[in-house]
């Protein structure tokens, strides 16, 4: 008896070690179920609220303005449609940015056109994947990467975004690939709370 004993403990103390929380707390009852990226992506329909953030490095602060963004998934599984609305001041008013997203599961790839009165309309190509801890539907990181241009100089693009439940938080970051540093720089925040359906 006693060894049968042993052997439980050992494998609730291995299972503790390995998850890094107790046996007891991984309760299939209690746990929210794992999701995929395309399921994380389709998690983000509605319409969400916050601000477009840049950072003044001079002055050591962020700056932001007004954002509502509206996300409609397009029933097929991989096609999504994002329109936003950014208050630009009383100078320049509303400015529209309108994106057509494409998620290949089988690549890993995110392909965006994104359409702005009086610009040419840009196509990119990520890849995309999943970090940190086992992701549901309402918390979870996603990292998209691509080579690009920023600032028109070649970079390296980054867009980590996490949700915590109604928050949703993307920051952009680029590593330019004409100088020999190997840095991150932060260019820009997108921070958002779910507002509605």
């Amino acid at each position: 008896m006693m060894g049968k004993w042993s052997n439980l403990t050992a494998v609730t103390l291995a299972l503790a070690l390995v998850t890094g929380r107790p046996a007891a707390a991984s309760d299939p009852a209690t746990a929210a179920p794992p999701v995929d990226i395309g399921a994380a992506r389709a998690s983000l329909t509605g319409t969400w609220t916050g601000t477009l953030e840049y950072r003044d490095y001079s002055a050591d602060r962020w700056f932001g303005i007004p954002v509502t963004t509206r996300i409609e998934d397009q029933g097929d599984g991989a096609t999504m449609l994002r329109r936003s609305d950014f208050d630009d001041g009383p100078t320049v008013g509303n400015v529209r940015i309108t994106s057509v997203e494409l998620f290949d599961a089988k690549a890993a790839t995110l392909s965006i056109g994104t359409f702005r009165k009086g610009r040419a309309a840009e196509i990119n190509s990520y890849t995309v994947r999943l970090e940190g801890s086992p992701a549901t539907a309402a918390n979870w990181v996603m990292v998209e990467e691509s080579d690009g241009r920023d600032a028109n100089r070649p970079a390296r693009i980054r867009l980590v975004t996490t949700r915590s439940g109604d928050r949703l938080e993307t920051i952009k970051l680029v590593n330019f690939q004409d100088d020999s540093a190997d840095e991150w720089l932060t260019r820009n925040r997108t921070r958002l709370t779910r507002t509605g359906d």
